[in-house]
């Protein structure tokens, strides 16, 4: 039984994009807040790392310098299966970054600006019945005003998220793995992201900072099974389908001993406020809506709930309030991305996609405005 009681009228549970970003928003607001964050060290996330410019702009208003990080500056979209390619132009500036380099640099923002951070101490229980408390490993109890719910993908007991996987996706297996290129290689996916559809899955492929490439995949749970739940298996299965990226990962080094990895990631998932919420439970990032990977619009969405929830914050507004406008401006970009897994799940469907593509590569352009957060919504 805990007796420690930790004082916080403010609480934000996880340091990723979203707790970090609402939190230093509230602060720079003038509010104090605690925020509590499991791990002591910068860590390493499964994520594109695809920062679109609404995520940069986003950081640039809470202050951060995104361009004094490093990243690798891309511009295009090359869209691959099998040995067949169709490219086109981006329609806004974005970069590759690590998520290990961005959190930091987010979370230390936060910390000099005033937040309150507390680092090694996860949450083992929230309760959110009449009021919201916390028991947080190693500090004890603490009962927030208000709660913003950060952390990312990983469920809390007590507050998981409603939602059952939609068929087509319940089964994918999510991985990532840092390779450091040959020159060529390099050179090939210089200003580039690449999007390789192949039987069963899709990878992201691209540079980020330190001329490292970040290759991140999901792939049906049979065809892992299929491959001996082996990554080395896995890998040369999808190099044997995709010559294109078999050609950029000859020679190249692995940076990470293994893939990291994750499974039944809730995609299409949209919370749906009830009465019954506590009106100072507040939802960020993935712990309120998630969107297929391949569009590359998580981290902007992230930050946009962040920004959303502060706005609702400093306007009193309760938390059903926050949840529903943050579902209103995500929901059409969401559905479209599922649409769009659905017909590139199929064969069929990704050869028409392809010769639709390469007749009018331009549609690639407006398929990627049309799974971003729209202008009209942004926080500014």
């Amino acid at each position: 039984m805990t007796t420690a009681f930790l004082r916080a009228e403010t609480l934000v549970a996880g340091g990723g994009l979203a707790g970090a970003a609402a939190a230093l928003g509230l602060v720079q607001a003038g509010r104090e807040v605690t925020l509590i964050e499991r791990e002591t060290q910068p860590c390493h996330k499964i994520c594109g790392e695809f920062l679109s410019a609404e995520a940069q702009d986003y950081l640039s208003q809470l202050g951060l310098d995104v361009a004094a990080l490093g990243g690798a500056p891309i511009s295009r979209l090359r869209m691959i299966r099998g040995s067949e390619s169709v490219s086109a132009d981006l329609p806004f500036p974005a970069i590759g970054l690590s998520r290990f380099k961005l959190d930091e640099a987010l979370l230390r923002h936060a910390e000099i600006s005033g937040v309150n951070l507390i680092r090694g101490h996860p949450i083992r229980k929230i309760s959110v019945n009449d009021k919201i408390l916390l028991d947080i490993e190693g500090i004890g109890a603490a009962e927030p005003k208000l709660l913003m719910l950060a952390t990312g993908k990983h469920e809390l007991r007590g507050a998981k998220r409603e939602f059952t996987p939609k068929k087509n996706s319940k089964n994918l297996i999510g991985f990532k793995m840092y390779f450091q290129l040959t020159p060529a290689a390099r050179a090939s996916l210089e200003q580039t992201i690449e999007l390789i559809f192949f039987p069963g899955g899709y990878a992201g492929f691209q540079m980020i900072e330190d001329n490292k490439a970040n290759l991140c995949l999901l792939i049906d749970r049979d065809r892992y099974r299929h491959c001996g739940n082996s990554w080395e298996m896995l890998l040369t299965d999808l190099k044997a389908a995709s010559p294109i990226l078999a050609g950029q990962l000859t020679g190249a080094e692995p940076l990470l001993d293994q893939p990291l990895t994750i499974y039944q990631v809730p995609y299409g998932f949209i919370h749906q406020p009830s009465e019954t919420d506590p009106p100072g439970l507040f939802r960020l990032g993935d712990q309120a809506c998630v969107i297929q990977s391949f569009t590359g619009d998580g981290m902007s969405i992230a930050l946009h709930s962040a920004a959303l929830a502060v706005r609702a914050v400093l306007h009193d507004q309760t938390s059903n309030t926050f949840q529903r406008q943050l579902a209103i401006d995500v929901r059409a970009q969401i559905k479209r991305a599922d649409t769009l897994y659905a017909l590139l799940n199929s064969p069929a469907a990704q050869t028409a996609v392809f010769e639709i593509a390469k007749l009018w590569p331009g549609s690639l352009k407006i398929a990627a405005q049309l799974t971003r957060v729209p202008s009209k919504v942004r926080i500014r």
